[in-house]
């Protein structure tokens, strides 16, 4: 369910708090320090309300000083940077988007663990900045209230204050900033850099400011929790104990028990019986700090009556469910096609420049095993990682600017009825539709999903998507084996490739559901969403976000897919044949002496493409081929096609590049000789090897099978865990199998 907060009761954040996932999470988090407190003076987390500009303001403070990494464990990330103030430096933590530190998802609980100091091997952060959008006060100041009791000096950067003023709010921030316990307020625009020098001035002495008081929201809680505290024989902070008393299971209030002695249980249950009698202690808290925030808003805020303007009226318009739902259609149709005809010509160009690299090697070097490691292991590894670089980058580039516009949400909240069904959020429709272009930027998309469930039922549905990977696949088996018949308007091969498209929609959202219901099972989390201001995007900021993730992709995913490529290679060339190299080059001598010229290069071009054929059938490559041909020879594959297919698990568009070689037809792979060598192939019995029945299996394995070095990365580097890129291969080449099978059983 989605509740976008806009004029939202206080209740509904809190709503369904008894499928929190607190107790399952484990706090004590084996982190690998990737701090970058040498040389700074303090640590500051920054926490803030999700698109309330947090992450807008933490770019303009740390600029390119970043490092990004994941918690590890996790797949939250973590992303510190270094604020360079006037005569100190600060090092900035920007914690994920929370609307509590009640936490009931993984990112929340990530977040509450930071603050209290409970992340092993980091730091307690000195101080906190909270960013707070000046157009959503009512939700942002409900975090402030728990920051206020956590025990630190903080700072309340209040944001979108120029969104705030165009629709006709007023803030008096001194009396805010009274309101909050002296707390300083400083209206800022980080996008426009309005109010950044006063900021930076607060910002520079925060650590060294004063703690502020909670805020006395609720007399009775207050009062319990100095009860609590006069007989304990270690101090808590007021933080600890409210969730003790509110969060019955939570870790903390263990710990609040044992501090309190032996019967510790029994002062904080009854506690618990004076205050919320048998109402959920969570709606009892949202209740009251609403309450009070209700009350200080009457003096704090002033909102005066504002004609409704062209864009208010589209935006009320879009946020329709059917004008919003096909206008999310056309954005993404628009995102589709960009991914498609802005990246070919910078992939082609890519794959032309190793090509020619490539070509430049064999060309200068002697053949042997250091010429084809060069050309065929390094450069084409290499090329193997750079050429998905520009379709994750434009796709990276429109989430990020649909994100920091404020549509992303929105997007979201549209599908989300249409994915429930399914057991996704609306987040997962981005990535899903992504995929078609790239299973990589798809995954690497599902960051802005917050449920961990979610996120993973969508990163193995990705794959099944229809990526351009396929598509020299399908071109090739279709053209060679479906008949151009015309069905009506309709062209058959046409239908047969739509219908591989909704294959892999269908599997992709059946597993997504059959994974929801038994691996991933778990309560639907509530689908809590705050609809942002339509915003102009900062256009340093998308820059920095496309970079940053360029440069992790190349990091994490681009080392795995090199490494399995080089593999493949040592595969395909060793061992070499002495008695075919040697045979082979006396053909070609015999033949330089009879010819010369355009007639020479005419016959040797095939004769090489032969003896690339013959080492390639009798290296590791084709001896495995050989070997597993009798567990493919139910899908009607001969060796030749088992090993092709071996060798694209790394890449799928492989399998183009090794049944020209094996076939014989070098580089001209693509085009109708290699159609008319797969028609003409033959079984030893003079049988055909290639039926309709087997090119639809294949085409099916394709559809369903995980090909791609590239996705297994990802996975593995989103989920931190082999286990579900390793599912995911097991169970995606399972049904793959399994559909080959089916498809050339009943066609023969």
């Amino acid at each position: 369910m989605l509740f976008p907060y806009a004029g939202s009761k206080p209740t509904i954040l809190f709503s369904d708090l008894s499928n929190k996932v607190t107790n399952t999470l484990v706090t004590e988090i084996p982190v690998d320090r990737i701090s970058m407190r040498r040389g700074t003076s303090a640590t500051v987390a920054v926490i803030g309300n999700p698109n309330s500009g947090k992450s807008t303001l933490f770019n303009r403070l740390t600029g390119m000083r970043q490092k990004t990494a994941n918690y590890p464990g996790v797949t939250v990330e973590r992303r510190a940077g270094i604020a360079k103030l006037s005569s100190k430096n600060f090092e900035l933590v920007d914690l994920p988007g929370l609307f509590s530190l009640a936490p009931f998802s993984l990112e929340e609980q990530i977040a509450t663990n930071v603050v209290l100091g409970k992340i092993d091997k980091m730091e307690r952060p000195d101080a906190v900045l909270a960013v707070v959008d000046a157009t959503h006060l009512y939700q942002g100041l409900f975090l402030v209230q728990q920051l206020l009791e956590l025990g630190y000096p903080v700072l309340v950067a209040l944001t979108m204050i120029d969104a705030a003023e165009a629709s006709g709010v007023t803030i008096d921030v001194s009396a805010l900033s009274d309101y909050l316990g002296g707390v300083q307020v400083c209206p800022v625009v980080a996008t426009t850099g309005y109010g950044l020098a006063e900021f930076r001035i607060a910002l520079e002495s925060l650590p060294e400011s004063e703690v502020p008081q909670p805020v006395q929201f609720w007399a009775e809680l207050t009062l319990a929790c100095e009860e609590l505290r006069s007989g304990m024989r270690t101090d808590a902070s007021q933080f600890e104990l409210i969730r003790a008393l509110i969060d019955c299971e939570s870790e903390l209030a263990s710990e609040v028990v044992n501090k309190l002695g032996s019967d510790g249980d029994e002062q904080l249950e009854s506690a618990r019986k004076r205050l919320f009698d048998s109402g959920p202690p969570a709606a009892s808290e949202a209740r009251y700090r609403y309450a009070w925030i209700q009350g200080m808003l009457k003096d704090v805020r002033q909102i005066a009556p504002v004609g409704l303007t062209w864009s208010a009226r589209f935006v009320d318009f879009i946020n329709r469910p059917l004008p919003g739902t096909l206008g999310l259609f056309l954005v993404m149709a628009v995102i589709f096609q960009a991914v498609f005809a802005w990246a070919t010509p910078l992939m082609d160009g890519i794959e032309a420049g190793t090509a020619y690299i490539g070509t430049m090697i064999s060309a200068t070097m002697p053949a042997g095993a250091l010429s084809s490691f060069l050309a065929d292991g390094i450069v084409a590894g290499v090329g193997s990682v750079i050429v998905f670089l520009p379709q994750i980058l434009i796709l990276f580039l429109f989430i990020i600017f649909l994100e920091d516009t404020g549509y992303l949400a929105r997007a979201a909240y549209l599908m989300d009825r249409l994915m429930y069904s399914v057991g996704l959020s609306g987040q997962s429709i981005i990535p899903m539709i992504s995929s078609f272009a790239c299973a990589v930027p798809g995954i690497m998309a599902t960051r802005v999903i917050p449920n961990r469930r979610d996120r993973v039922a969508t990163i193995l549905a990705a794959p099944f998507m229809t990526c351009s990977a396929r598509l020299p696949v399908y071109a090739l088996l279709i053209a060679a084996f479906v008949p151009p018949i015309e069905i009506g308007f309709l062209n058959l091969q046409g239908v047969v490739l739509f219908g591989l498209y909704m294959l892999g929609i269908v599997g992709g959202l059946a597993t997504a559901l059959l994974l929801r219901k038994t691996a991933l099972h778990g309560p639907k989390p509530t689908f809590a969403l705050m609809l942002p201001e339509f915003r102009k995007p900062n256009l340093r900021t998308v820059a920095l976000q496309l970079f940053t993730r360029g440069v992790l992709f190349l990091k994490r995913a681009g080392t795995v897919i090199f490494a399995v490529a080089v593999v493949i290679w040592a595969l395909a060339f060793y061992p070499r044949s002495q008695e075919i190299q040697q045979a082979y080059e006396q053909r070609e001598a015999t033949l330089s002496i009879d010819l010369s010229g355009e007639q020479l290069d005419a016959v040797l071009e095939p004769l090489r493409n032969e003896r690339a054929a013959a080492q390639l059938e009798q290296s590791f490559l084709g001896r495995t081929g050989k070997f597993i041909q009798p567990i493919f020879a139910p899908l009607g594959w001969d060796w030749k096609v088992s090993a092709a297919v071996i060798a694209s698990f790394p890449a799928r568009e492989v399998v183009i590049a090794v049944l020209g070689t094996v076939y014989a037809v070098g580089d001209e792979a693509n085009e109708a000789t290699l159609t008319a060598r797969l028609t003409s192939a033959k079984w030893p019995d003079g049988t055909a090897v290639f039926t309709l029945s087997t090119a639809i299996g294949l085409l099916i394995f394709y559809a369903f099978c995980l090909q791609c070095a590239a996705t297994v990365a990802v996975i593995r580097r989103e989920t931190n865990s082999w286990r579900w890129p390793v599912f995911a291969w097991v169970y995606m080449t399972s049904l793959g199998y399994l559909g080959a099978f089916i498809a050339f059983q009943l066609g023969n």
